[in-house]
């Protein structure tokens, strides 16, 4: 997209940073809900932390014994995985979650 403001691989990366939020913002916002890149992001971002709140619902209810310990290192994968998402996106690859991905894809 040769539109002035963000290229794409900057607002891919973008909808990542403030998770359901900045996905929604970027596929309100003109010219970036036009770009089938920005778009995957967008959605495959918000599915993502919808995904993410559940798993934490769910953690907090079996918080019986090695869920407590397993915690930290759940929580570290989702920051590394956060993190790889928007590396990748700014890199310009389209990187395909397992089962949200296909989601973001269709929606896109």
């Amino acid at each position: 997209m040769s539109a002035p403001g963000l290229s794409d691989n900057v607002a891919g990366a973008l909808c990542y940073l403030f998770g359901f939020v900045t996905g929604i913002i970027f596929l309100i916002l003109a010219p970036y809900n036009q770009s089938k890149f920005v778009r995957f992001h967008a959605f495959q971002s918000i599915f993502l932390n919808v995904a993410w709140f559940v798993l934490w619902i769910l953690l907090g209810l079996l918080t019986h014994g090695l869920i407590i310990f397993l915690s930290p290192l759940i929580g570290l994968a989702g920051i590394v995985l956060w993190l790889y998402m928007m590396y990748s996106s700014f890199n310009n690859r389209k990187i395909k979650l397992p089962v949200i991905g296909d989601l973001a894809e269709k929606q896109a």
